[in-house]
């Protein structure tokens, strides 16, 4: 029996006992991992294909250990200029051991739940103040562009109707929100 499953991004081919290497997973060494997004499942006399993915499929895999791939050497030259970068880059991995190949009654992997800042509660001070900002003429806040980047700084200007934006640098940008 194997199974085509996403793990980290990319598509695998995987069996029962099998070891393989993927892209570096935040799980702990020894922790157990469920991959539900399966794609294809082969049990020998049925091939069952998802659209996109396999309801009630899942892969489970064991966390083996995590390690650095091979190092690649990455070197470009430019003949005749004088110009030589060599560069290296070793890949962050996860080993993982295949323990069973459900296809199916699995369930669906829970999300992660993402930390949301609640609204502040507004204070009793802060209501009157809104009232006056909304009557009184409309004043910019000062705002500090020098922490701000290139783009950024173009897309103020373009708000703000300066002309020429495009060709100017990040000081001469500055110094034209700034006036």
């Amino acid at each position: 029996m194997y199974a085509i499953v996403e793990i980290a991004g990319q598509q695998f081919k995987v069996a029962k006992d099998q070891k393989l290497f993927v892209h570096r997973l935040q799980d702990k060494e020894g922790s157990k991992v469920s991959f539900d997004k399966v794609f294809l499942l082969d049990d020998g006399k049925k091939v069952t294909v998802g659209a996109p993915a396999i309801s009630g499929a899942a892969v489970e895999a064991k966390v083996v250990g995590h390690l650095k791939g091979d190092k690649v050497i990455v070197f470009k030259k430019k003949r005749r200029k004088g110009y030589r970068v060599k560069n290296g880059h070793r890949q962050a991995l996860t080993e993982l051991m295949v323990e069973k190949i459900v296809a199916s009654g699995a369930k669906p992997a829970a999300a992660k739940p993402k930390a949301e800042k609640a609204p502040a509660p507004a204070k009793a001070e802060e209501k009157p103040k809104a009232a006056k900002a909304e009557n009184a003429p409309a004043k910019e806040a000062k705002v500090d562009y020098s922490k701000m980047t290139v783009a950024e700084l173009k897309a103020a200007a373009k708000a703000k109707g300066i002309n020429g934006y495009t060709s100017l640098k990040k000081a001469e940008l500055i110094a034209a929100l700034n006036q």
